[in-house]
Formats: structure tokens, C-alpha cells, sequence
């Protein structure tokens, strides 16, 4: 890609009268020197796989192999105890259906991995459902999206192993409500400040997987996550700015990710892996 920051989209953006999603679009056509339709058509594809991953997690209700996660999506979908949040409530379903099936081994889209694979989803299949939007509108957010996570890999990292779960989930989430701000008609700029409102808010989670695998606390932390971008959403289309920019905000994800300790990142050798409960599973799964 020819940006480099979350500020070159936005002012490219601003300065050509365009969402951000018509930058990476136009970006994407030049650098592969393939058509504009193949370029949309991929993300389709995409996006079938997205929602078919929602569908099966909450219509099959799988148990991973180890018995360790599975079937919540659909209790949560079908509890009755559940504070009236109707919107939250979907998002956070959908996020754990999609992370369910990643855990059972079943396909999904990583945005931007798979630990993290259900809440761009989430958020922006959720958001089109509830006010009838274009599908072409979200088409261009799942590009927003993309956009912006391109950025992070370039300038940082989207691996829990050399960031900690902040470069997964935390990016994930900001991947969502910036691309989510873009979908409701916010602009560049509130773009650029849900982004960074999401990560920012999520600066130091570390990633301390229960036996190694991508399943406690994954497979939930994907819900708090996609409501977590919910959250700077609104915030940011509310005129709720960030004091720190987007790119000084995945600078500082970048520092902490060095200073974070090689135990509490992905090696389990630390935090919810090491306690008492977690230690007893990973013995128990010597042998699986």
C-alpha cells in the first residue's frame, strides 16, 4: 500500500473528496494491477465466508475438541436474563459464534487474525442488519477496515506473540469501529478517532491462552471486544475526539508490546494460564 498512517488516508481522503474505503480500494487495484470488480469480488467472498461462519456458529452450537468452549453464542442468543441491549447483544453473539468456530477448526476470515477472527464481523454485519443498510456500504467498510489494519502491520504488529492480545483483540476492535464509523456516514477523521479510541482502550491486554490454545480467554474476549468498539462508535460520531492520534496510539501499542514480557505473550507461561484452574486443563490436555 502507498500509506503508511492512519493520517496519509485520512488526508488523502479529505483532500480528494473520498471515504477512506475509495482510497485502500484504489491503492489495492494499482499495487496488484488487477481489476476494480476482482478487487470487490475477493471481498465478497469475503464476506460469505463471514456471515456463514455467524450462521454455523449459532445454528450447530459445535463444542471444540477439547470440550473447552462452544455452544455460548447460542445461549447468550437465547437467554431471556439478559439486560435489554438488543444491539450490544447481537454484536456480542455474532462475535462469539465466529471465535467459536475458529475454535472448532471451522472457517473463518482473520481480521486481522484468528484469535480475533469475530469482531469485525460483528460489528459490521450486526450495524447493516439493524439499519437496513447497502451492502455495498459494507462492502466499503470491510475495506475501511483492512485499510486500517494495514497500517498497524506496517507500522507495529497484529501478533499476540510480539504484542500481546492488544495487537489481536485490541486491533481487531479498532479495525471494527473505524470501519463501523465509516458504515453509519461518519467521517475520515471520525474514522481515524474511533480507531484510536478503541485501541487505545485496549493498551496493554496480553495474551496468556489457557494451554496454549485459542479458546480461553479468546474465544469471549472476541464479545468484549466487538462491544468495546460499540463503544468508541459512538463516542466518535458524537464529536468525543482522542487527545493522542491513531498512528501514536499503535506507536505506544508497538512500545508496550517490547517492554511486555515474553510470558505474556501467547507462550503461556503466565497470567490465566498459570493460575490454578488453568494449570489443571493444560495437565489434563497433556495427552490430547
Amino acid at each position: 500500500m502507498q500509506y503508511n498512517k492512519i493520517a496519509d488516508l485520512i488526508e488523502k481522503a479529505k483532500t480528494e473528496n473520498k471515504k477512506i474505503s475509495q482510497i485502500v480500494i484504489e491503492e489495492e487495484v494499482y499495487e496488484r494491477e488487477i481489476e476494480r470488480s476482482a478487487v470487490i469480488d475477493e471481498m465478497k467472498e469475503h464476506l460469505k465466508i463471514m456471515r456463514e461462519s455467524i450462521t454455523e456458529g449459532l445454528t450447530k452450537g459445535h463444542k471444540s475438541a477439547t470440550g473447552l468452549t462452544g455452544g455460548e453464542a447460542l445461549t447468550l442468543q437465547n437467554s431471556s436474563n439478559t439486560l435489554d441491549s438488543p444491539l450490544y447483544n447481537k454484536v456480542i453473539v455474532k462475535a462469539l459464534a465466529v471465535s467459536e468456530v475458529n475454535a472448532c477448526m471451522g472457517k473463518i476470515v482473520a481480521g486481522p487474525t484468528a484469535g480475533a477472527s469475530g469482531i469485525v464481523p460483528a460489528v459490521l454485519i450486526t450495524l447493516t442488519e439493524e439499519y437496513s443498510l447497502d451492502e455495498d456500504k459494507l462492502i466499503n467498510a470491510l475495506f475501511t477496515a483492512g485499510g486500517l489494519g494495514e497500517v498497524v502491520s506496517k507500522k507495529a504488529t497484529l501478533a499476540g506473540a510480539a504484542g500481546g492480545c492488544q495487537a489481536e483483540c485490541g486491533v481487531g476492535s479498532a479495525m471494527a469501529a473505524g470501519a463501523a464509523v465509516e458504515l453509519m456516514e461518519g467521517s475520515p477523521k471520525q474514522v481515524g478517532e474511533a480507531f484510536a479510541l478503541a485501541l487505545k482502550n485496549l493498551l496493554g491486554l496480553v495474551c496468556d491462552p489457557v494451554a496454549g490454545l485459542v479458546e480461553i480467554p479468546c474465544v469471549k474476549r472476541n464479545g468484549f471486544a466487538a462491544s468495546h468498539a460499540l463503544t468508541a462508535v459512538n463516542m466518535a460520531l458524537s464529536g468525543i475526539g482522542t487527545v493522542i492520534p491513531p498512528d501514536e496510539v499503535i506507536e505506544a501499542m508497538m512500545e508496550i508490546g517490547d517492554l511486555m514480557p515474553v510470558s505474556l505473550k501467547e507462550t503461556s507461561e503466565a497470567g490465566l494460564a498459570k493460575t490454578k484452574t488453568g494449570q489443571k486443563i493444560a495437565d489434563n490436555l497433556q495427552d490430547f
